[in-house]
C-alpha cells in the first residue's frame, strides 16, 4: 500500500493523481490532501478518500469544510495547513502539484520527513535546484518526475546514468508552432489557450504556447538528471507521443512512448520501482502516421533561449526568470500586455538583478518577491 498526500489536489494533476487512487483504491491511499480556494471540491474528495488532514487556503473556508466534514477529518488552512498535510502521519509520497514557490516551504519539511517528492511544480527545481536536491541527496529522498518530459527521461536513464551522452526533451510546440512572428505580436490570451494536444491549467497553457514552459523543464532537467545545459535538448515534436529521449555514449537513443495522459507518469512516480497495470488504450502505432521533429525557432519562441542564458548564470537567475514569468503571463491573460511582452518583462527584470551565486532559503524567497515586484512596476510602465 502507497499512502499519498497531495499538494494541489482541486488543480488538473490533483484530480488526474485521484483518478489514479480510485482506480488503484486497493494499493493506494490518501492521507492528506490540500487545495487553495475551491472548498466545495475538497470537501467532496476528503468524502470519498478519508485523509487523515486536509486544508484550503483561507480560514472561511476552512469553516465551511469543517461544517461538511465534521470531526472525523482535520481542517486547517494556510501556509501551516499545507505544511501539515505535506507532513500528515504515515505518508510515503508527497505530490507537490501546487504552482510557484508557495510549494517550498511544504516540500522542505516533507523532505526533512524523509517523504519522497513526486513533482509536478516546475518551479522548485527552477527557484532552489541546488538546495532542493542537496537536501533531498542528504535525506536519502527520491524526487520522482511528474512532467511527462522528465517521467519519460527518468526511465530512458534508469541503470543508464554512466551511459549517457545528453538527454532530449520534446514540445508540442503549442498553438503558435507554424504561427508567423508577426501573427503572434497579434495573438491574445484565448489564442493562446488552444493548445493542441494537452488539457492543462490556463498559466501551463501559457506558458506552453511561448515555450517558456519547455525553458523551465530545461532548468528542472538539470537538477534532476545532473546534466550540464550543453547537454539538454530540445526538439519540437507535434504529434506529443515522444516524451523524452536519452541519447547514450554509443549512439543508441532511447525513447519513451504513451498516448498523451498525465496518469501514466503520475502513476509511476506513486508506485515506482514497481509498475502496475493501467486501463488505458493502448498505443496504435498504424495510427500514428509520422512521427515529426523540429529544432525550436529561438526567434519566435526567445523565451525557451533565455531560459538557457539564466540557468548557465545560475544563482538566483532562474528563480527571477521564474517569477518575473509567473506575473506578466497573468497580465497577460488579463489582456495587460502583449504576447511577446511576457519574455520582454522577463529579461528587463534579470538584466536589473543581482545574482546571488549560492543562495539559501532567505535569499530564493527574497529574489522572488522582489522579481515579482519589479515585473509589476515594469508592466505598470507598458501600461502608461
Amino acid at each position: 500500500m502507497k499512502r499519498v498526500a497531495i499538494l494541489g489536489s482541486t488543480g488538473s494533476i490533483g484530480r488526474q493523481a485521484l483518478d489514479v487512487v480510485a482506480t488503484q483504491g486497493d494499493r493506494v491511499s490518501v492521507v492528506g490532501l490540500a487545495a487553495g480556494r475551491n472548498w466545495e471540491l475538497l470537501a467532496e474528495q476528503a468524502v470519498r478518500y478519508k485523509p487523515s488532514v486536509v486544508s484550503v487556503s483561507r480560514r472561511e473556508d476552512a469553516e465551511r469544510v469543517k461544517a461538511r466534514l465534521g470531526s472525523d477529518i482535520e481542517v486547517l488552512h494556510g501556509e501551516d495547513g499545507l505544511r501539515a498535510v505535506a507532513c500528515a502521519r504515515g505518508g510515503d509520497v508527497v505530490l507537490v502539484a501546487i504552482t510557484g514557490v508557495a510549494a517550498l516551504l511544504p516540500t522542505i519539511d516533507a523532505i526533512m520527513m524523509s517523504r519522497n517528492i513526486a513533482l509536478a511544480n516546475k518551479e522548485l527545481l527552477v527557484a532552489a535546484g541546488l538546495m532542493i536536491t542537496e537536501m533531498a541527496k542528504g535525506m536519502g529522498v527520491r524526487l520522482l518526475p511528474v512532467d511527462s518530459e522528465h517521467s519519460a527521461v527518468w526511465q530512458c536513464l534508469h541503470g543508464r546514468q554512466t551511459e549517457v551522452g545528453s538527454i532530449v526533451l520534446t514540445a508540442s510546440g503549442g498553438p503558435f508552432r507554424t504561427w508567423s512572428r508577426e501573427a503572434m505580436e497579434r495573438a491574445v490570451a484565448a489564442d493562446a489557450l488552444r493548445h493542441p494536444t494537452w488539457s492543462m491549467g490556463s498559466k501551463i497553457t501559457i506558458d506552453s504556447a511561448t515555450l517558456m514552459n519547455k525553458g523551465l523543464e530545461v532548468i528542472e532537467a538539470r537538477w534532476l538528471f545532473d546534466v550540464d545545459y550543453d547537454n539538454i535538448e530540445v526538439l519540437v515534436h507535434p504529434q506529443s507521443i515522444v516524451h523524452g529521449m536519452a541519447r547514450l555514449t554509443d549512439g543508441t537513443v532511447m525513447a519513451c512512448l504513451s498516448i498523451t495522459d498525465m496518469r501514466i507518469p503520475i502513476q509511476y512516480a506513486f508506485t515506482y520501482p514497481d509498475r502496475w497495470e493501467m486501463e488505458l488504450p493502448a498505443l496504435e502505432f498504424t495510427a500514428l502516421g509520422q512521427l515529426a521533429f523540429e529544432k525550436p525557432d529561438f526567434d519566435r519562441f526567445p523565451g525557451l533561449k533565455l531560459a538557457y542564458e539564466a540557468g548557465r548564470v545560475a544563482g538566483t537567475a532562474p528563480c527571477v526568470f521564474n517569477a518575473a514569468n509567473e506575473v506578466a503571463v497573468n497580465a497577460f491573460l488579463q489582456g495587460g500586455i502583449g504576447y511577446f511582452d511576457i519574455v520582454n518583462t522577463v529579461q528587463a527584470v534579470l538584466d536589473k538583478h543581482e545574482v546571488v551565486e549560492r543562495p539559501g532559503l532567505s535569499e530564493i524567497l527574497s529574489a522572488d518577491q522582489w522579481a515579482r515586484g519589479y515585473a509589476g512596476k515594469i508592466i505598470r510602465r507598458v501600461n502608461g
